[in-house]
């Protein structure tokens, strides 16, 4: 599996993913108001995801790090792996 390369999220995707998951993180449903929210690869690179933002949620800074380069069951049935 080829490792997709890792390039800098534009702020407008960055602002348009945090709009469309509601400032909520996908995994605990803490807010911006509770937590520090970051983009997150759903299927990660490390494991051939895309930069596309149809593979971008927000999570919280906690949730992302226990992520890590795992892949999230909950989206398997969005995916083809």
């Amino acid at each position: 599996m080829n490792k997709t390369p890792r390039i800098p999220i534009p702020a407008e995707v960055k602002k348009y993913v945090w709009q469309r998951d509601k400032y909520q993180c996908r995994s605990c449903g803490k807010t911006a108001t509770e937590t520090n929210l970051t983009i997150d690869h759903i299927i990660p690179l490390a494991r051939g995801g895309q930069n596309d933002i149809s593979n971008l949620q927000t999570l919280c800074f906690t949730c992302n790090r226990q992520k890590t380069d795992r892949i999230d069951p909950r989206f398997r049935r969005h995916f083809d792996l």
